[in-house]
């Protein structure tokens, strides 16, 4: 189709877009503009949360080692993650997975790569407590803060006393952390009217997602997410570095080597990519979508495994030319955006 033809379709209502190529059985969410963070910093009943949740989230007194604190795997530098290929925690161990963005952790219905937390209070513990995380005693984290005289100030603002308990102050950071702001891309101007916004190259990427290159059936909705979890071929099986993903959690035999989907937005700023971050270059990735993706083979010793794992029916070869693979990557900048800023906190009691 010209260009021009396709960015007039674009130009319209969402509702008029093309049709999008959908296999059987998804949930289909048009794309859409940016949503507002559900908690804002400009309510003054949050305030205190906010300003409390905040310095917790960023204090290292709060890990076993206190050198860890949660911003040293959720930059907002690096638009809340790390960089690396691995989180590294406690005693510098690296663990098993990538560190995800946190940007919208608030729209998560689930939590961590393997959906086992259900809230974000729920997920702070799980990591504050994960000895390769912070691993911190669960029991003693709240007294050894109400220790710190600086505090007291922050804890009379947010709770109206000067001892709040684990799950308060868990309460506090999952508050500030859903006060989490991201900056408008150029994708979301150009669905608010800005027809300049996007690039030719870029209207051809958003096409190409939406049809031939198939990623709406996964990443779809205003976040580029469908909240669910699927297998992509890298969960390793049978070997060394095996990451059982969902099925960890569900003991379900079809969730072996399940992952959830993460939102693409920002995705050009926060590589690697994938649960284990095994690719470093985001072209090598989509070259591989390209290709469909791993389909492992049974070796003899697992013909007979139940747990053995199917990739996903809906990662098929595409047949994109290199031409569609740049655009593609176009329309994946145009959702990003720079590390919307954010001032660090002065910690209390540390000088």
């Amino acid at each position: 189709m010209d260009i021009l033809a396709l960015r007039k379709l674009y130009q319209k209502q969402t509702t008029d877009w093309p049709k999008a190529t959908i296999d059987s059985g998804i949930v289909f969410r048009e794309l859409g503009p940016l949503p507002s963070s559900p908690v804002s910093v400009k309510d003054l009943k949050y305030r205190g949360l906010i300003e409390l949740g905040k310095t917790l989230f960023f204090d290292p007194r709060l890990s076993a080692s206190k050198q860890i604190s949660c911003s040293s795997c959720h930059d907002p530098d690096m638009h809340w993650t790390d960089g690396r290929v691995r989180a590294i925690g406690h005693n510098h161990r690296a663990g098993m997975r990538n560190s995800p963005s946190i940007s919208f952790a608030w729209a998560n219905e689930k939590l961590f790569w393997d959906g086992r937390a259900l809230s974000l209070e729920e997920q702070l513990k799980g990591s504050l407590s994960n000895p390769k995380e912070m691993n911190a005693d669960l029991e003693t984290v709240a007294p050894l803060l109400w220790a710190i005289a600086a505090y007291k100030p922050l804890f009379t603002d947010a709770f109206g006393k000067i001892n709040p308990s684990l799950d308060e102050l868990a309460y506090a950071m999952a508050t500030f952390m859903r006060s989490i702001r991201s900056a408008r891309s150029p994708f979301d101007r150009f669905l608010t009217g800005d027809s300049t916004a996007l690039s030719d190259e870029q209207v051809l990427g958003l096409h190409l997602f939406r049809t031939k290159a198939r990623c709406i059936n996964c990443h779809n909705g205003a976040l580029f997410t469908d909240q669910d979890f699927h297998n992509i071929g890298f969960s390793l099986y049978g070997e060394d570095k095996a990451d059982l993903g969902r099925y960890a959690v569900t003991k379900v035999t079809e969730d072996v080597g399940k992952f959830k989907t993460p939102s693409l937005r920002n995705t050009t700023r926060t590589g690697p990519w994938l649960h284990n971050g095994m690719f470093q270059d985001l072209r090598g990735l989509l070259n591989t979508y390209n290709r469909g993706m791993p389909r492992p083979k049974r070796k003899p010793s697992q013909e007979n495994d139940p747990l053995f794992p199917e990739t996903s029916i809906h990662l098929k070869p595409l047949d994109l030319t290199p031409k569609e693979i740049d655009a593609l990557l176009a329309f994946l900048e145009s959702i990003s955006t720079l590390p919307y800023p954010v001032n660090r906190p002065v910690l209390p009691g540390m000088d």
